[in-house]
């Protein structure tokens, strides 16, 4: 019995044994899977604090750079590629007549023109603008914000910079600097910086859908230039300096 009784015994401890050896196991992996999901979890924290750090750009999304100059607190930048180009400095203002400078420049202006109405309408729906580029008329609930963009114009789709959007900016008494794509860099930095020099209320961006290589536009006011020279420099500042804030609505622009 005795002999039993030991044998039992034996066989008890080494269950024991093996119970403690399990739980020994089991409270290891318990740790290293702690540890994994603590490193996860650091991962995903640094991620998110380099994405906000970075303005989380979503791969055309303003704001991400100082030079284009984003007013991501007024309209919209969803999907437009910001100007993020370093405008050359300017040369010293010439004219401060925009009369006199247009007609220097060979410029065309057309000045207090006749409200085309500020309703509020889908990018679908088909509005005939009177002027080219437009200065009034019915629009698109959400402005563009103000800004430098790379984004071309797209007067006749919903995606991209579009007119209608553009129009209601201008209802807002932004003024807006537009030229030709296929004007030489050097052109198109020495806009940037008149653009640059004082951005608060302004937008910048390229159309091709203009009869100008250069045009300013601001609520029922257009100037349109046919070919680009420096003395158009001193036809975008006079006309930002007359015309900015004259919008009917004018909302939040701070001038430099």
């Amino acid at each position: 019995m005795a002999d039993r009784r030991e044998e039992r015994e034996r066989l008890r401890q080494q269950r024991l044994a093996a119970e403690r050896s399990a739980g020994s196991g089991e409270r290891t992996r318990l740790i290293i899977g702690y540890v994994v999901a603590g490193l996860l979890t650091v991962a995903v924290i640094a991620g998110l604090i380099a994405v906000i750090a970075s303005g989380g750009d979503d791969g055309g999304g303003g704001g991400d750079c100082s030079e284009a100059h984003i007013a991501s607190d007024f309209g919209s930048f969803e999907g437009l590629e910001p100007d993020c180009r370093e405008g050359t400095a300017p040369p010293p203002l010439q004219q401060g007549d925009l009369e006199l400078a247009a007609k220097e420049a060979g410029c065309k202006l057309e000045l207090n023109r006749p409200d085309e109405g500020n309703n509020h309408v889908p990018n679908t729906t088909p509005v005939a603008y009177r002027t080219d580029p437009p200065t009034s008329g019915d629009h698109n609930p959400n402005p563009v914000a103000d800004g430098a963009y790379l984004t071309p114009l797209r007067p006749a789709t919903d995606e991209g910079l579009n007119v209608r959007n553009l129009v209601h900016s201008l209802e807002h008494g932004r003024v807006q600097i537009q030229y030709s794509s296929d004007l030489p860099e050097t052109d198109q930095l020495a806009l940037k910086s008149v653009f640059d020099d004082d951005p608060g209320g302004m937008l910048m961006f390229p159309n091709d859908e203009m009869p100008y290589e250069v045009a300013v536009t601001a609520w029922r006011n257009l100037v349109g230039c046919p070919s680009y020279t420096e003395p158009v420099l001193d036809v975008v500042r006079d006309f930002r300096d007359v015309y900015r804030g004259q919008g009917p609505e004018p909302v939040g622009i701070v001038a430099g």
